[in-house]
């Protein structure tokens, strides 16, 4: 029995233990910087497995570090746990059916990440003990990667300064590398004060903060023509200064998100945010606070981690959904629209359009090429840890094919047996891959030299402030 075989028998061993574990996060669905259930639960999965556990790292509550083995090379496994609000869901529905109205679910898949990541660091302990091999697994236990960017904060404190490597997952409709193209981005809330008044008999003596937010709105729309093509800048109001129309808002705030290639990018268009800010401010009589939230780097691609991955992905092969299984896949894949299914398949090279159609599960592996390596539109705080250091992730099929991420259909499919093959393919993936580095210490180099070629006389700037601290809603 060959490496491979052995971690994929050893977490086949694990699975009723891993899903269980899973399943549990899932009905917890927690939000960034409140995942205490989660955490405990995978703090002593880990202690169980014979790893010293370290809480409450890099200033948040929910953070951890879960270390086995000693000395070089050091190699991190990286874990999420958070859910997104609004997202209750029933699990293996078809339908759209909350479990509790405005309740959260995990429409990213963060349940299945943080245990696919826990079977990738308990499999890969297994295979050092089992053959005597130096070197240190540490889990990395990262909340608030919705609207957190707990790793960027981690990345501050120095956390993965002395890690040789990282890897990582991601849930997804398809087994593949994932693209090395994220977003920068920042996230900064705009508080605005106004004064109150009888919106009818006075409205002369008041000043509107709402309608400082609505300027600022539409100043932004107008700034997008002028921004590069891939940049984005999102927005909620979370504050619109209360329920009577018959009263001037004396307050009011709007959160924005804020996206670019690049974080210089994002810094040159936070700066025309800010002053379209100002000048609302300005036209209203109202003043505005601008409060840092948190903000995460682009990934720097690490083409050597990925060959080595897609390899390991190749050997063990993807898994195979039940007729069950697939029918049910099938049930929920006509919940989607026709845009959904076409942006899906409008992704991968035409000669797999025909094995992609064929069911509504991917059970094929998309083909490799650094070169052809799209952007994923959306960010990840895995970008600063990959600034550290070589850093590569994957994508499983948990999904139907067609499924956006942030949707009742993740949060639905999340805790079945579709989403857990998904889950230990990742696991088993992850070990795999790792395992090889380790043994493979020129692997190891070559990767190392690849990240310092891509960065050239570029040095990592941790994009958060120092003076912002991680916060489930900053009220500063």
């Amino acid at each position: 029995m060959n490496d491979l075989q052995k971690i994929v028998q050893f977490i086949e061993n694990k699975k009723e233990k891993l899903i269980q574990v899973s399943d549990k996060i899932w009905g917890f669905a927690e939000t960034r910087f409140e995942e205490f259930q989660s955490a405990e639960l995978l703090c002593e999965t880990l202690e169980a497995e014979g790893f010293t556990v370290e809480k409450g790292i890099a200033n948040m509550p929910t953070a951890f570090v879960a270390s086995f083995g000693q000395g070089s090379p050091i190699v991190a496994i990286l874990g999420e746990y958070d859910a997104l609000s609004g997202l209750s869901q029933e699990k293996g529905s078809a339908t759209e059916k909350a479990i509790q109205a405005g309740g959260n679910g995990h429409g990213c898949g963060h349940n299945l990440l943080g245990v696919g990541s826990l079977a990738a660091a308990i499999a890969l302990k297994e295979m050092m003990e089992r053959e005597g091999l130096q070197g240190t697994v540490r889990y990395y236990g990262c909340p608030g990667e919705e609207g957190g960017s707990g790793k960027t904060y981690m990345a501050r404190e120095g956390c993965f300064d002395d890690i040789d490597f990282a890897l990582c997952w991601h849930p997804h409709t398809v087994n593949s590398i994932m693209p090395g193209n994220s977003l920068a981005n920042y996230q900064v809330y705009f508080k605005f004060k106004g004064k109150s008044s009888h919106a009818a008999a006075s409205p002369h003596l008041g000043r509107s903060a709402l309608d400082a937010v609505e300027l600022m709105n539409i100043g932004v729309n107008y700034l997008r023509e002028h921004i590069i093509q891939d940049a984005r800048i999102h927005y909620a109001i979370t504050d619109a200064g209360g329920y009577s129309p018959n009263v001037v808002q004396a307050q009011a705030e709007v959160l924005y998100l804020i996206r670019a290639p690049k974080t210089g990018q994002v810094q040159e268009i936070y700066e025309r945010v800010c002053n379209i800010a100002k000048g609302a401010a300005l036209m209203t009589g109202t003043e505005v606070k601008i409060v840092f939230d948190k903000a995460c780097s682009n990934v720097i691609q690490n083409a050597t981690l990925e060959s080595t991955l897609h390899q390991v992905m190749g050997e063990i092969g993807v898994p195979t959904f039940s007729e069950e299984e697939l029918a049910f896949a099938k049930e929920l894949q006509s919940s989607l629209s026709a845009a959904d299914i076409a942006e899906e398949f409008g992704r991968y090279p035409k000669e797999l359009e025909a094995a992609l159609k064929e069911k509504p599960m991917a059970e094929v592996i998309i083909p490799y090429s650094p070169a052809s390596n799209r952007s994923v539109g959306g960010s990840t705080d895995v970008g600063d840890v990959s600034w550290i250091a070589p850093t590569a992730q994957v994508f499983t099929a948990c999904w139907v094919l067609g499924t956006p991420a942030h949707t009742w259909q993740v949060v639905t499919i999340g805790a079945t047996s579709i989403a857990h093959k998904g889950m230990l393919q990742a696991g088993k993936v992850l070990a795999g891959a790792a395992l090889e580095v380790i043994k493979n210490p020129e692997l190891l180099e070559k990767a190392k030299q690849e990240l310092k070629d891509r960065l050239g006389d570029t040095t990592y700037q941790c994009p958060i402030p120092a003076d912002v601290m991680p916060s489930r809603y900053r009220n500063g």
